[in-house]
């Protein structure tokens, strides 16, 4: 009996707010009804800042890789681009005259767009920040270097190369091809593991938007049984708890979303202050400027839309779950 009133005065609560609203008095969403959800409470709050966070971390993420990707391009480009020819000095032979004629090779050889040799007092100055100063091409048997530019439109032949580098024993020719390799499936594992956790983040959103449902349900479940038995379509119930967390949800990913191109933003200003530095070199080397590309926003962008539509998506089956429950 006490439950039966409690069910009562519930509707009739619900039902004087629907008339009050349609009467024209203030509502959240002019035209509409009460909404079944509290518009505010701490419980939604505190989702509205879980979604944010999971977004923000998600957003980086999605940044972190785009970054990554974009400059393991840059790396690969540039070492499928070059070649290395290493003389070795052997004794016997005139160094000097070896690095010659590897470069005459060079020179001659189809797809080939520059050759630069580097002379001993280069290859020495390369050496310093390892060897320190002062260092003499008789200390050591440091090999001469010749760099070779490739052209972009058209594809050498590395083992021709070889077998016409081969009238020079002492000389060899580096194609790069294992940091290629090695480069190209970093840029993979990146993505890949960024692509793991940005689905975790997104399950454990759903997690969190389930939890925060069944909740809300349970704290409205008089008007809500109320509603169900004198008929009201559980599509009609669903909808309304819907719109209540699609709307939080929406908020949510869209603050973490900017607070994350707020971060990556930041980072770029505060690598650019480090250009100058040797530890800002190796940052920029790394991962670039910290300037997205058309990619990076855009998956940021699809992040908040993905976690908006799990969001909405998730609260539903769990209100229709719920309902079919209570028949």
């Amino acid at each position: 009996m006490v439950t039966g009133t409690r069910r009562s005065a519930s509707l009739q609560h619900w039902v004087a707010a629907q008339g009050r609203n349609g009467a024209g008095q203030a509502d959240a969403r002019p035209g509409r009804g009460a909404s079944l959800v509290p518009p505010s409470s701490i419980a939604g709050r505190a989702l509205m800042v879980i979604i944010a966070i999971m977004t923000f971390l998600g957003s980086l993420t999605v940044g972190g890789v785009d970054l990554v990707r974009t400059a393991a391009a840059d790396w690969t480009s540039s070492i499928v681009r070059e070649a290395t020819i290493q003389v070795r000095p052997v004794a016997g032979r005139d160094v000097n005259a070896d690095v010659t004629r590897a470069t005459e090779i060079a020179v001659r050889f189809p797809g080939v767009a520059d050759v630069a040799p580097y002379t001993a007092e280069e290859t020495r100055r390369m050496l310093e920040p390892w060897l320190g100063t002062g260092l003499g091409a008789e200390d050591l048997p440091i090999p001469r270097l010749i760099v070779v530019k490739l052209a972009d439109d058209r594809r050498t032949d590395m083992e021709a190369f070889r077998r016409a580098l081969a009238e020079v024993p002492t000389a060899s020719l580096d194609d790069h091809r294992q940091w290629f390799d090695r480069l190209r499936a970093m840029a993979r594992a990146v993505i890949v593991v960024g692509l793991v956790i940005v689905a975790l983040m997104i399950a454990a959103t759903g997690l969190s938007v389930v939890f925060a449902t069944r909740a809300a349900v349970e704290t409205n479940r008089p008007v809500v049984e109320v509603l169900h038995f004198v008929g009201a379509r559980d599509a009609f119930i669903a909808g309304e708890f819907q719109r209540h967390f699609l709307w939080l949800a929406l908020k949510g990913a869209v603050a973490g979303g900017l607070a994350a191109l707020g971060a990556i933003m930041a980072s770029g200003l505060i690598a650019a202050r480090w250009r100058a530095t040797a530890g800002g070199d190796q940052i920029e080397a790394l991962f670039g400027s910290f300037a997205l590309g058309s990619t990076g926003y855009a998956g940021i962008v699809v992040l908040v839309l993905l976690v908006t539509g799990v969001a909405a998506v998730t609260c539903r089956l769990t209100v229709m779950r719920t309902l079919a429950a209570i028949d």
